[in-house]
């Protein structure tokens, strides 16, 4: 095999696993756009390496993407960007590779906003641990040699983790039932779209959460609390004003759609995606409400959208 035939045939390789190396960087950054570039990142590593010597190629490379992301996620910048009560995780449609595997429960909860919020919380090791064990199901001896520690290190980081996340973790919380789940999104769009506060205050739970980055605006994150609060909030936010047309540079639909898994609707302008709302249902009720506008927290979100033909909208003209 010559050596033009042996590098197509290595970047075939890499090809070949980079969705799974994108779902692992996303996890461990909460960001799209990062973890292409870890990926990225990685590729360049594989290239450069003298890959006759790599036995594992899949152990190899997830090594690599993982301490590119541990790096990344303790530069000064990332702390800074992360600290300044700013950050959201960017929002991935439902369908996206990058959210994959997805085949039992911790794995699809580990992209959830809700856990990819928390693990903001974790040291970048306890964030690598809980990914590589709970989403990818590595035992503990794989994970001490991808992350140079010790099985007991890699044991003690997995329980701090579990336990700071199961302690975030709203009662209630597991499988959500997708019809039942559209139906609240749906009830509340109404009630909040024709002003019904009391009707909204019956659709969330008492300890109810809303977090806003103020249209994209905002250098920090808004938060709202208790049930009328929020009500008021969104009734405000739902309702369509002359104004905010011309905010968003027309008449907009909204659109349901599934974000990491949870029910969300989508603000649209022509095939854009400008806003979006994502839900955590607990019981038949709304726990939280985040509201995300910034684009950079859309991308790749609405580029998803544009390639797909769009469904009948809960609201056509809003």
């Amino acid at each position: 095999m010559d050596s033009s035939t042996t590098d197509r045939f290595d970047t075939g390789r890499f090809e070949a696993s980079r969705n799974r190396l994108a779902s692992l960087a996303y996890r461990l950054l909460g960001s799209a756009a990062d973890a292409q570039d870890a990926v990225q990142d990685a590729f360049l590593h594989w290239q450069a390496a003298d890959r006759q010597q790599i036995k594992v190629p899949e152990a190899w490379l997830t090594k690599v993407v993982t301490h590119l992301c541990l790096d990344r996620l303790r530069s000064a910048q990332a702390r800074r960007e992360r600290t300044a009560g700013a950050w959201f995780p960017e929002l991935l449609l439902d369908g996206d590779p990058m959210l994959g595997p997805a085949d039992t429960f911790e794995q699809r909860e580990s992209v959830s906003l809700a856990v990819l919020t928390v693990m903001e919380r974790l040291s970048p090791v306890e964030r690598a641990v809980y990914i590589l064990r709970e989403a990818f199901t590595y035992g503990h001896a794989e994970i001490a040699e991808i992350l140079d520690i010790s099985e007991s290190a890699s044991q003690q980081h997995l329980h701090r983790a579990r336990t700071r996340i199961t302690a975030t973790r709203r009662r209630g919380v597991g499988e959500v039932d997708p019809a039942a789940a559209r139906r609240v999104v749906e009830e509340f769009l109404t009630a909040a779209t024709s002003g019904r506060t009391e009707r909204l205050v019956a659709l969330l739970t008492d300890d109810v959460t809303a977090l806003s980055d103020g249209n994209g605006l905002s250098e920090k994150l808004l938060r709202y609390d208790t049930a009328q609060r929020v009500a008021t909030v969104m009734r405000g936010g739902f309702k369509p004003t002359p104004a905010k047309r011309r905010l968003a540079g027309g008449v907009l639909a909204l659109h349901y759609a599934l974000v990491n898994g949870a029910p969300a609707v989508l603000f649209v302008l022509g095939d854009q995606v400008v806003g979006a709302v994502a839900f955590e249902v607990t019981e038949g009720k709304i726990a939280t409400v985040r509201g995300i506008a910034a684009p950079v927290r859309l991308g790749r979100l609405a580029a998803a959208w544009r390639q797909n033909p769009p469904q009948t909208p809960l609201i056509a003209e809003w």
